[in-house]
Formats: C-alpha cells, structure tokens, sequence
C-alpha cells in the first residue's frame, strides 16, 4: 500500500539552529528566550518521506553530511512544535540513531520559508490518513459476504408485460363526418336526393330530351307551361322569355 523508495517533499537551501533553554512552563517554547544572533549551526534542509514516516534532515549545504535528522510519525505532535511569539521558529525532536533524542530550535530567514514547511508535512500525513481509511473500507468489503444474484439450476423467473387489447379483426372503424356541413332538411334520407312534386312529373325526362334534341335548331310553334320542361327557367326573365322560346335554350339573367 505505501511506496516503499524515498520521495522528496522540500527542500530549503538555508535554516539555522538553536539552542533552546528548558521549557519553563506549559505554555509553550518562546523564540525570544533564544539568542537568536547567535545559531548553533546553519545549513540545508531537506523533508523526505518513505511510507507513512516523514524525516527532517539537516545536512551541510557544501558536503550534503548529515547533521541531525528527525523521524515524524505524526504532525502535529511532539516531534514538530510551533513556538507561541513568531511563525518562523519550531522546536523538533532529533534523534542520532541509537536511542538517544534531544530538543532543538529552527528557524527560517523567510516566513514563506516556514510556510513551506508546515504544508509539506500536513499533506504528507494527509495522505497517509487517506490511505489507511482506504485499506480499512477494502478489508471490510473483503470480509463481507457477497450478494449472489446468479441463477441457480433450473430457476425461471416470469415476466408481466402487462395487458394488451387486441384489436378486433371484424370491425371496421366508422369514418368521422366532415366538419362544418350542414344537417339534411327534414324527411330526406342521408346521400339521397329529394324528388320533385307529383304534379311536375307530368313529361318522362326521356320524352322530353328526345323531343329537345330533334327540335334543335328549328323554329316551332311556343310550348305551352306545362309540356315545356324548360318553362320553370325562362319566366324567371321577363326580357328573355322570347329567345327561349326559340332556340329552346335556357338563358339565366
């Protein structure tokens, strides 16, 4: 889960050390109770991590020797302190390899120096809690039981789609009447014609367009109102009533 090489997080090409006095009480260390003109040793700084540990080293900026290096498990803790007077100066926790440890001052030129600092070291343990509740969620879900939705031999499962109506063979759909015609008069019969009085049906339409047809074009004596089939027409005009009478042709005025 953690990477196993060295990775480099900063890097600060000047820091200064201190000797610190005891603290005198709980309220914390004070830079200004150090003599701060006045470092013990001044060299490179160097924040590297490997796996869930981060290590402070303090090396010679010609030589790149080790001074003094400071394993941090966990930040903040007792190994990083900030001082109570000034966001420049910490107090860390050194340790020579064998057992033994010893408190030191350091401090930066720059404020965003120290800046630096302080962020490199909250990501890295960042990161590190992000990974360890990543590998707990893993371990849970591993020794959870599974939900087995497979299907077992010879288990079936049935479908509703839900009721379809079918549409009946037989039966055809009535065509909707037009819109905006008018209802039939009264007493006629839908799609048929009404037919004419009883009285006017005296000549057969037969007769009378034979008679039409072979009287064409020649004159002959005025037909009477009622064998003349076109006579409901022609006295509809007064002026035209004559012509009609000749050419046996209706003129509408």
């Amino acid at each position: 889960m953690y990477n196993s090489y060295e990775s480099m997080l900063c890097v600060k090409p000047e820091v200064h050390v201190y000797r610190i006095p005891p603290r005198a009480s709980n309220r914390g260390y004070r830079a200004a109770d150090w003599k701060l003109d006045e470092p013990a040793w001044s060299g490179r700084m160097k924040i590297t991590a490997k796996g869930k540990l981060a290590y402070i080293k303090l090396e010679d900026k010609n030589t790149g020797e080790l001074f003094a290096q400071a394993p941090v498990e966990q930040y903040p803790g007792c190994v990083v302190e900030s001082v109570t007077d000034s966001s420049r100066y910490f107090v860390i926790r050194i340790e020579d390899g064998n057992g033994r440890h010893a408190f030191i001052g350091l401090g930066f030129a720059d404020r965003g120096d120290s800046f630096d600092f302080n962020v490199a070291l909250q990501d890295h343990f960042k990161w590190v809690k992000q990974e360890g509740e990543l590998a707990k969620q893993e371990a849970s879900e591993s020794t959870a039981p599974k939900l087995d939705l497979s299907f077992k031999e010879g288990q079936t499962i049935k479908i509703s789609i839900g009721n379809i109506k079918k549409k009946d063979a037989g039966g055809a759909k009535p065509r909707p009447m037009g819109m905006g015609l008018l209802p039939p008069p009264p007493g006629a019969k839908i799609g048929g014609v009404i037919p004419p009085p009883v009285e006017q049906q005296t000549v057969s339409a037969e007769q009378t367009n034979t008679a039409s047809l072979l009287d064409f074009g020649s004159p002959g004596p005025a037909a009477s109102p009622s064998s003349d089939v076109w006579g409901d027409f022609t006295s509809a005009g007064s002026n035209s009533s004559k012509d009609a009478v000749k050419s046996e042709w209706v003129q509408f005025s």
